[in-house]
């Protein structure tokens, strides 16, 4: 048979205590103790309650306590059958003491089953085994039928309305339980993703570095394999020993960018000209503080861009062009001759084509490619 409203067991969230405030668990503990208090005193208040009948009244009372526990567990378990035999024989048990003269602890027991029932069971089980209760403290009482019935409607409320309780308490558990979840999946997609802009860093730093070298290196042995002169071998080397103290200082540069411990950009811009030798660089817009992803992406783009002129187009001029836009940043690099190599070529997985690959997960672009008199590159990322 398919769940529904009616045979749908509360959520176990509703039917375990946990998420109760301290002041509702001292509440709970506090009827328990006086729903304990009236069974004791309804089996000891009356004067022949006494010898074997007195210790047949705390063995009734202590097994009543272990069925109600057997109850509660089984219904948090959403086991049916169990929990119906426990509250059967709360009802036994209650019908017992009503017919050995033990009125009042039978009320209790009858009560205390119909709301229980109310509470924790499928509301179609729930509202029999509630009947059957407060049809049971019907006919004990002895007060008129309106009287009867209104009390019997007014436990049939309060088991309900424990049971809304339990019901919203539960919802709440499982939306905190979510919102949990979610916030341990965010930290862990953030924490990734750092990974990924730290690795993404270094390895475009090592890239820039490492492919200069390799030019100088290879430079120079192919000097030292024809016989080059000394002084030409040493300029070589040096150059790649130099090479290599940059991209140690870049290397020291990028982690403390990830440490939020940047230069401002224009000045990083225009000491990367000043070493390039034969560039220069304007800024336009209002000038402003980047995000570090984005002021990382124009530095990236700019080293890379000078490294390409550098390879390709020894000598040649190049204009750097920084624009602050209200709602973006472009960097426009273009030299004034010769031919760099095609974006997929030689060091383009390390250079423009990652350029282009951080931009885009900053939501920007990067174009590439000869123009009227040289090479152009245009990076555009939003900010």
């Amino acid at each position: 048979m398919s769940e529904n409203v009616w045979t749908r067991w509360p959520s176990r969230e509703a039917l375990s205590r946990e998420g109760l405030s301290r002041s509702r668990c001292l509440l709970a503990w506090t009827v328990r103790t006086l729903v304990l208090g009236l069974l004791l005193w309804g089996a000891f208040s009356d004067s022949h309650a006494g010898g074997w009948k007195a210790a047949a009244c705390a063995a009734g009372v202590l097994l009543a306590a272990l069925l109600a526990w057997a109850f509660f567990r089984a219904t948090l378990r959403h086991r049916l059958w169990p929990a119906l035999a426990s509250l059967a024989l709360l009802q036994v048990i209650a019908l017992a003491a009503q017919m050995t003269g033990f009125g009042v602890a039978a009320l209790v027991m009858w009560c205390g089953c119909a709301v229980s029932a109310l509470e924790r069971l499928p509301a179609a089980v729930a509202l029999s085994a509630a009947g059957v209760a407060l049809g049971a403290y019907g006919v004990a009482q002895n007060d008129d039928v309106l009287t009867t019935v209104v009390t019997g409607i007014g436990i049939a409320l309060a088991g309900y309305t424990l049971r809304l309780d339990a019901e919203a308490r539960g919802s709440a558990q499982r939306l905190l339980a979510q919102e949990r979840a979610a916030r341990a999946a965010e930290a862990q997609t953030a924490a990734l993703a750092e990974r990924a802009r730290i690795a993404r860093e270094i390895h475009d730093v090592l890239a820039h570095s490492l492919s200069a070298q390799l030019v100088h290196l290879e430079a120079a042995r192919l000097l030292i394999e024809r016989g080059g002169e000394r002084e030409q071998i040493h300029e070589r080397v040096v150059a790649a020993r130099e090479m290599a103290r940059g991209g140690l200082a870049e290397t020291r540069q990028a982690l403390s960018a990830l440490r939020g411990e940047l230069t401002p950009l224009e000045d990083f811009l225009n000491e990367l000209v000043s070493m390039a030798g034969g560039a220069e660089i304007t800024v336009t817009g209002e000038r402003r503080t980047l995000p570090t992803e984005a002021s990382q992406a124009v530095r990236r783009a700019a080293q890379e861009a000078l490294t390409n002129v550098r390879k390709h187009a020894p000598g040649a001029k190049v204009r750097l062009r920084l624009d602050y836009r209200p709602h973006e940043v472009t960097l426009d690099v273009r030299d004034s001759g010769g031919a760099p190599g095609e974006l997929t070529g030689s060091g383009a997985g390390y250079g423009l084509l990652g350029m282009r690959e951080r931009a885009e997960l900053l939501g920007g672009s990067l174009e590439a490619g000869p123009g009227e008199e040289g090479f152009v590159v245009m990076l555009k990322v939003p900010v």
